[in-house]
C-alpha cells in the first residue's frame, strides 16, 4: 500500500516538474528557448484541488490594484527627490540629492538581501503592510518637523539628519514593499508585473505634474518652497493609505487566490528540490543572469545622469529654473511611455533586449558633451531629445526584463526570480547614484 501511494506520488511529482519546467535547450550566450515563453504551469497544471478554469480579473480590479501599489510604493521616493528644491534650500551647503539616492539605494539594497535569505520565515502579508505602514510614518515625520520645527529656517542641520533619518526608513520599506509586490506579480501572468512597473512611471508623472501646479501657484520663497513640499508628501501620505486599503482586498481576489494555490499546489510536489535550499537560490540566479546583468546597466546609466546631472549640472538661460522641472517630466512621461508598450510589444529575443541595454552605455559621452561639448549641443534641445529618450529606453527595457525573468523559473520560485530583480535593479541605483557623483568632480 505504501508502495503503490509513493509511486503515485512520484508520479505526480514527475508530472508537474515537467509542466512547470519544460527541458529546454541551450542557444548563445546561454540562453534557452523557454526564456521568452510564460511559465507552462500558469496555463496547464490543473491537478488535484486546482480548478482547471483560471478565474476571471472582474473589471480589471486586479490589475488596477498593482498598478495603485506600483505607483505607491515609488511615491516617497519621488517627493523626496521633486522636492528637492526645498531641501537644497534649507540646506545650501549639501550636495542633497545625490545624498539622498545613495542613502536611500544603499539602504535598501542591504534589505532586499535579508528579505531574500529570510522571506520563507515570514509573511508576506505581514512584510507589505508593515513597510506601508512605515512609508506613512516616515513622511508624516517630514511634515509635522517642517511645522512644528524648521519653520523655513535655513540651516537647522539637526533636521537635516531627521530628514536623512526618514530617507533610510523609506529605504528599507522600499525594499520590502517593493520586493514582496514584484515577488507577488511574478507569481502571476505578465500582465500583473507590467502593471506595477507601470505604476512606478506614473508615480513619477503624478509628482511631476505636482511640481508644475506647485510651480504655477506657489512663489519660490521660503513658504512658497515650504507649501508645495507639504502637498507633494501630504498627496504621498493620501496615496500610501490608498495602498494599505488596495493590498490587503487583492488578497482576497479569485484570481490572485488562484495562482497562490497554485503555486501551494508545485511547492507541495517539490519537496526533494526544497530541501536543498541554497541550491535552489543559486539554480534561481544561474536562469536569469542575463536579465539581472541587464537591469543593473539599465539603472547604473540612468541614476547616475538622473536625477543628479538634470538638477544640478545643466543650465537655461531661457528657461530658468523651469529647465530642470521640465526635464524630469519629460523624462516621467516617456518611462511611462515606455512601461506602456510592453502592453502592445515584447521584444522577444534576449540578446537584442541585452544589446540595448549595453547600448545605453552611450548615454555617458552624449550627455558629457552636452555638458561640455560645442556650444550647439549645450543647448536645450539636445539635452531635452536625450533625457526623453533615456526615459523611453529605461521603461520599455526594464519592463521586458521584469516581466520575463520570473517566468523562466519554477512558479514556486517566481517570487525568488521577483525579488532577486529587484536586488538586480537597485544594485544599479545603488552604482549609480555613486557614478553621479563624478559629474562634480
Amino acid at each position: 500500500m505504501t508502495q503503490n501511494r509513493t509511486h503515485k506520488h512520484n508520479k505526480l511529482q514527475l508530472r508537474i516538474r515537467t509542466l512547470i519546467h519544460p527541458r529546454p535547450f541551450k542557444t548563445q550566450m546561454g540562453f534557452t528557448n523557454g526564456d521568452w515563453k510564460s511559465t507552462p504551469l500558469l496555463e496547464t497544471t490543473c491537478i488535484t484541488t486546482i480548478p482547471k478554469k483560471i478565474p476571471k480579473d472582474s473589471l480589471h480590479l486586479g490589475y488596477i490594484i498593482y498598478f495603485t501599489l506600483g505607483l505607491g510604493y515609488l511615491l516617497p521616493w519621488n517627493a523626496f527627490v521633486t522636492a528637492i528644491d526645498y531641501f537644497s534650500y534649507l540646506y545650501p551647503e549639501t550636495n542633497i540629492d545625490r545624498i539622498f539616492a545613495v542613502v536611500y539605494m544603499g539602504v535598501s539594497f542591504i534589505c532586499l538581501i535579508f528579505i531574500l535569505c529570510f522571506s520563507k520565515n515570514s509573511n508576506e502579508r505581514f512584510r507589505i503592510n508593515l513597510g506601508l505602514g512605515i512609508f506613512v510614518v516616515t513622511l508624516l515625520v517630514v511634515v509635522v518637523m517642517d511645522v512644528v520645527y524648521i519653520q523655513g529656517q535655513v540651516g537647522l542641520y539637526g533636521g537635516f539628519y531627521v530628514t536623512v533619518g526618514s530617507v533610510v526608513l523609506c529605504g528599507v520599506a522600499d525594499a520590502v514593499v517593493q520586493g514582496g509586490v514584484i515577488g507577488s506579480a511574478g507569481e502571476l501572468p505578465e500582465k500583473y508585473m507590467q502593471a506595477v512597473l507601470a505604476g512606478t512611471a506614473a508615480s513619477g508623472v503624478v509628482v511631476s505634474i505636482l511640481r508644475v501646479v506647485t510651480k504655477l501657484i506657489y512663489t519660490q520663497d521660503a513658504s512658497g518652497l515650504r507649501g508645495s513640499a507639504r502637498l507633494y508628501f501630504g498627496v504621498s501620505i493620501v496615496i500610501m493609505v490608498i495602498c494599505i486599503v488596495f493590498y490587503n482586498v487583492v488578497e482576497k481576489l479569485r484570481i490572485v487566490k488562484y495562482y497562490k494555490e497554485l503555486k501551494a499546489e508545485a511547492e507541495a510536489m517539490n519537496m526533494e528540490e526544497e530541501e536543498k535550499g541554497g541550491v535552489a537560490l543559486w539554480q534561481i540566479v544561474k536562469s536569469i543572469k542575463w536579465y539581472g546583468f541587464g537591469i543593473i546597466l539599465i539603472y547604473l546609466v540612468t541614476l547616475s545622469i538622473f536625477p543628479g546631472y538634470i538638477t544640478e549640472d545643466v543650465h537655461s538661460s531661457i528657461l530658468k529654473d523651469w529647465y530642470s522641472i521640465l526635464l524630469i517630466f519629460g523624462y516621467n512621461v516617456f518611462d511611462l511611455v515606455g512601461k506602456s508598450l510592453t502592453l502592445v510589444y515584447v521584444i522577444k529575443n534576449i540578446k537584442i533586449v541585452v544589446g540595448g541595454c549595453v547600448g545605453r552605455l552611450l548615454f555617458f559621452p552624449l550627455f558629457f558633451v552636452c555638458l561640455h561639448g560645442p556650444l550647439v549641443f549645450r543647448t536645450e534641445v539636445p539635452v531635452m531629445l536625450l533625457t526623453c529618450l533615456m526615459g523611453l529606453t529605461n521603461g520599455y527595457l526594464t519592463s521586458v526584463l521584469m516581466m520575463m525573468a520570473p517566468k523562466v523559473v519554477q512558479l514556486q520560485h517566481a517570487e525568488s526570480a521577483g525579488v532577486l530583480m529587484v536586488l538586480f535593479l537597485v544594485a544599479g541605483l545603488v552604482v549609480g547614484s555613486v557614478v553621479s557623483w563624478f559629474w562634480i568632480v
